[in-house]
């Protein structure tokens, strides 16, 4: 016994003296009885209890598991909160003026009563089986997947038969009375710190996918707030291992969005030390949901868009349109940007409300993913809609530079345990281990990654890699301790396979930012982001081709506790989540370019009185009328427009000896090449761009040469002039403060090699459009799994095709979806795909920068019959 903790009694006698203090906005009463006979306790908190299933709903249950005491104590405390604040609290208030609450604190009376009292650990009901043993889990007695079994013993028995107990019977009873106005579902559980969003047994997002990570994402970013923990979000699908026969699955197949909340580091915390922190940050994650059930109810009037999907994007820009009927002019859109998968949707991403149907969001970042939702809010009550399906994007690379996603070799990526003998077993299968355990000892993962891809001339602008955590919940994790990745001296480097040459590795530099204990999650990728030095030593460190990388964690365990191990996904075997889920290095970089001097083909002094061609002096005559000089350069040299990207251009001029005191300065200005060379038309000249900034006659004396350096769109506009292998010109163009300056020149090398004009030009090969797309795509029923082929084009620069899913939208990125391929074959299957749904397959071809093609777009009709 705990003697903080409740017992079951001691709660009813509470909500009881809450009934009798608040009896306008809560009631007690019982569902249904456990095969104790204790009742079941149902709490409703409400505006006003008499109306309480008039309104949208919040339906919360805790300790379906006996040893999981958070979710009885939350129910606790929650209701007190709610009910002593709601006076004085105009936010709280305003949640309770349109949503209902509805809360069985303990779904488990009997086993929680026993697990107090007799056996900490005791997880089941007190049902005696027919055999003698006692227990029902009763998280697998629901109808949804349930498994039949014999396995009394075991302690995910299901029972005989779905609802075969009286405690699953009375929350399906109440549920399927309330379903037309219970909208959302949280059952509560320890341990893990993180969110199990219900799913459908299929490996398809769902319509109510994003409403559901969404919700669990703004819950997960309050309980950031008050203790800096990080909750994962993981829902579940093949080819992974799923709970079956689960309450959350079954509240969602009666159309109410519901997620199971795993909480804290162990199922009976330290009360003072961890329990009561675990429930002061869940309270504002609660009222989150609170405030978000009205958005989800069945005849809510302000329903999602009708579609939402990427009409064009590039390196620094993404727009997006949607589908509304705006008519009745009564409604506006929110828009939301993330950097990552999962998270939430408040005011600090809040990029955009508009009563448009479309949006361009502009300065983003090159070669980086992002995220974007879409919810319809109503412009006099503030209603809101559930999301559409969000959609990522990925911004192509900038003009110099490349990219690539470099992901772990199977047969040279495991992990290494202090105790274990068989460590090269662990190498190519299942998981990655990192931490500590009293079985296993301290734990190294390794992995190898190769770069046999990357150029020898490459220079890394950035690098991060990526693990996919798959499971913090069995592992326990403490509130100590970091894990680290180190880059391998692999010069020095024994055996990956034995734990102590792993544990005696020379580490060259570890990179990113160490991950703290309270920031593991599940099901969403943690990444450690090298910094520029960092980029550097991954460059140094490459050896045949391929880096090898340690990652470490704790290596000390607290009296009392067996684990302090996270677990990572490879992507192989039967825990994995797939090939994407892989180890992953992502790279952007640019290579050491080609430098090219152009010297001009003509230059010219053009005044009121002459041109005079081969010499260059600006200034102004003795009548104070302008002396321009002139440049032309002619750019067939440089290698072809398709394959050649310029990076940087500048210009250089070199002046001779000057002895003017007056403030003259000197512009260089980029101009339009079908300029004739006389006065009229160099002075009514069309000015593309001024390029570098003016120059003063005091700075030529104290520098002789001067840069003159090209912008961003100067280097775009000699870009576009290669294309044609123009003749591009320049005009050097005289200015002063003065009114009247008259027969002051400054005259600028043209004999001397070395010291006349340049227009210097930097260069990378690359291609710059992409492939034509795949052809003549298909669906084949190959012996009842879903088969794609495609015609790949016959190109040497063809690298491969991507192969995306979405069953909402026809995927205009690359990214918009689930990755189902990435290859050089010209087929695919979609094993994990319910053959009942429609959607679209979207083939993308793909070069070494990588440029993308246009999709084509294969359209998969379920037979519904």
């Amino acid at each position: 016994m705990k003697q903080l903790y409740r017992s079951y009694d001691e709660s009813t006698a509470i909500f009881k003296d809450l009934q009798e203090r608040f009896p306008a906005h809560f009631s007690l009463e019982s569902i249904g009885q456990t095969w104790e006979k204790r009742d079941i306790n149902l709490i409703t908190i409400s505006k006003d209890i008499k109306t309480a299933n008039k309104r949208p709903a919040l339906f919360f249950t805790g300790t379906i598991h006996a040893r999981e005491w958070v979710g009885h104590e939350l129910a606790i405390e929650f209701a007190k909160y709610v009910l002593e604040n709601y006076e004085n609290d105009r936010t709280l208030k305003a949640y309770l003026d349109t949503t209902t609450i509805y809360m069985v604190p303990c779904a488990n009376p009997d086993g929680y009563e026993y697990s107090r009292n007799h056996f900490s650990f005791w997880r089941k009901n007190r049902r005696v089986n027919a055999d003698g043993t006692y227990g029902v889990d009763l998280n697998r007695n629901f109808p949804i997947g349930f498994i039949k079994s014999t396995a009394t013993t075991s302690n995910v028995y299901g029972g005989p038969e779905p609802f075969s107990e009286p405690e699953t019977r009375a929350l399906k009873d109440f549920v399927e009375k309330n379903a037309d106005h219970i909208t959302i579902a949280l059952d509560y559980h320890s341990q893990g710190n993180v969110f199990f969003p219900a799913h459908d047994f299929r490996h398809e997002d769902t319509i109510d996918t994003t409403d559901m990570n969404t919700l669990c994402a703004n819950m997960a970013e309050e309980i950031k707030k008050i203790s800096g923990r990080e909750y994962g979000i993981h829902q579940g699908k093949p080819p992974s291992k799923l709970i079956s026969g689960s309450g959350r699955e079954f509240y969602y197949s009666k159309g109410i969005i519901s997620s199971v909340v795993e909480v804290g580091t162990r199922n009976i915390s330290d009360y003072l030390d961890d329990m009561n922190e675990n429930l002061r940050e869940h309270i504002p994650a609660l009222l989150v949901a609170v405030k978000e059930a009205p958005y989800y109810c069945k005849n809510n009037i302000v329903k999602r868009v009708n579609s939402f999907e990427v009409t064009e994007f590039g390196s620094n820009h993404v727009n997006l349109k949607w589908d509304y009927d705006i008519s009745k002019n009564d409604v506006f859109f929110e828009i939301y940007r993330s950097l990552k998968d999962k998270t939430y949707c408040n005011n600090s991403n809040l990029i955009a409300k508009t009563k448009s149907l479309e949006f361009s969001d502009i300065n983003l970042s090159s070669n980086k993913d992002y995220y974007y939702n879409i919810r319809v809010v109503h412009k006099d009550n503030f209603q809101k809609s559930p999301f559409y399906p969000q959609i990522k994007v990925r911004t192509t690379v900038e003009y110099d530079e490349f990219s690539r996603t470099y992901y772990a070799s199977a047969k040279e990526t495991g992990y290494v345990s202090e105790n274990i003998n068989n460590n090269a077993k662990h190498f190519g299968i299942n998981s990655l281990f990192v931490g500590v355990d009293e079985n296993k000892g301290v734990s190294y993962a390794v992995v190898t990654i190769n770069l046999k891809s990357l150029p020898s001339n490459a220079l890394i602008k950035s690098a991060d890699f990526n693990l996919y955590p798959i499971n913090r919940v069995s592992t326990t994790i403490e509130k100590y301790g970091e894990w680290n990745v180190a880059i391998v001296d692999q010069t020095k480097m024994g055996d990956i396979t034995s734990f102590d040459d792993v544990e005696n590795m020379e580490l060259l530099k570890y990179v990113g930012r160490p991950t703290a204990s309270h920031q593991l999650t599940q099901g969403i990728w943690r990444s450690w982001h090298f910094s520029g030095i960092e980029c550097e030593y991954l460059k140094k460190s490459i050896v045949d081709e391929k880096i090898v990388l340690r990652i470490e964690g704790p290596k000390e365990l607290r009296i009392g506790r067996s684990r302090q191990m996270m677990q990572w996904d490879i992507g192989y075997g039967k825990f994995g989540m797939g090939l994407p889920y892989r180890p992953r290095l992502e790279l952007t970089y640019t290579e050491k370019p080609n430098i090219s001097a152009l010297y001009p083909k003509a230059v010219y002094t053009v005044s009121k009185e002459n041109v005079i061609t081969d010499e260059i002096t600006a200034g102004f005559d003795e009548s104070g009328a302008p002396i321009y000089s002139s440049f032309e350069f002619d750019l067939s040299a440089l290698p072809p427009y398709d394959e050649t990207m310029i990076t940087k251009a500048y210009f250089e001029l070199n002046s001779t000896r000057i002895y003017i005191k007056d403030d003259i300065r000197f512009h260089l200005e980029f101009v339009d090449t079908s300029i004739d060379q006389d006065y009229q038309n160099i002075t009514n000249r069309e000015i593309i761009q001024n390029v570098g900034y003016d120059v003063s006659a005091t700075e030529l004396k104290n520098n002789q040469t001067q840069y003159f350096m090209f912008d961003s769109f100067s280097e775009i506009t000699l870009n576009e002039k290669l294309k044609e292998k123009a003749t591009v010109a320049f005009v050097l163009k005289p200015t002063s403060a003065k009114r009247a300056i008259k027969d002051k020149k400054v005259s600028w090398e043209i004999k001397n090699l070395s010291l006349s004009p340049k227009l210097i030009v930097e260069y990378i090969p690359k291609r710059r459009f992409p492939l034509d797309k795949p052809s003549n795509g298909k669906i084949i029923n190959d012996s009842g799994r879903i088969k794609l082929t495609w015609d790949n084009p016959d190109h040497p620069d063809f690298k491969g095709v991507k192969v995306i899913k979405n069953a909402y939208r026809k995927p205009l990125s690359s990214h918009d979806g689930q990755k189902l391929y990435a290859g050089s074959d010209d087929y695919t299957y979609d094993d994990f795909g319910a053959k009942d749904i429609d959607k679209y397959y979207a083939i993308f071809t793909y070069d070494d920068v990588p440029n993308y093609s246009e999709p084509i777009i294969v359209e998969y009709k379920a037979n519904k019959e």
